[in-house]
C-alpha cells in the first residue's frame, strides 16, 4: 500500500517543515515523486516537477534577500521574488489537485473504493493533505469494507 511506500507521519512532517522554514516539503516531494508515481501506476507530472518547484521556490527566496539587502523600498528583485513565490504557490497547488486525482484514481482501481477528499482541504494545506490522505487511505478503506459489507447482508 501507498501508505508503506511513503511512510510519512503527518506531525512529523508539519514538524520538520516549520523547523527547516519550509524546506522539507520540497525534500519530500522530490524524494516521494518517483514511489508515488510507481505505487499508483500515474504519472501525473512530469520527473523533474519537484525539481523545478524547489528552483522556483529558492530563487524567488534568493531574490527577495538580495531585495533586502540592497533597499528597504520595493526593487526589481522585490517583484520578481514576488512573482517568484506566486508561481510556486501555483506549482504546489497544481501538484495538490494532480496528486489528488491520482490517489482517486489508485483507490479506484486497486480497491474498488471511492476516495473521498475535500478540495478546500486540498487547496488550503495542499502537500500536508496529501499526506494525510495517502496516511488515512488503509481506515477510509476498512470503512468502505464494512459498509459494503453490512449492504450486501
Amino acid at each position: 500500500m501507498l501508505k508503506n511506500t511513503i511512510n510519512t507521519k503527518i506531525s512529523n512532517f508539519v514538524l520538520l517543515s516549520i523547523v527547516t522554514g519550509g524546506i522539507y516539503p520540497m525534500m519530500w516531494l522530490y524524494l516521494n515523486q518517483t514511489k508515488i508515481t510507481e505505487e499508483t501506476k500515474n504519472e501525473f507530472v512530469a520527473k523533474d516537477y519537484p525539481l523545478w518547484f524547489a528552483i522556483v521556490t529558492g530563487f524567488g527566496w534568493l531574490l527577495s534577500d538580495i531585495g533586502i539587502a540592497i533597499s528597504d523600498d520595493m526593487t526589481i528583485f522585490d517583484y520578481i521574488a514576488n512573482l517568484l513565490s506566486l508561481a510556486s504557490a501555483v506549482m504546489i497547488i497544481v501538484w495538490t489537485f494532480k496528486a489528488k486525482s491520482a490517489l482517486q484514481t489508485y483507490a479506484l482501481n486497486e480497491f474498488k473504493f471511492e476516495l473521498k477528499m475535500n478540495p478546500f482541504y486540498t487547496f488550503i494545506f495542499n502537500i500536508y493533505y496529501i499526506t494525510y490522505c495517502i496516511n488515512d487511505m488503509n481506515s477510509e478503506l476498512q470503512k468502505h469494507n464494512i459498509i459494503f459489507n453490512q449492504q450486501k447482508d
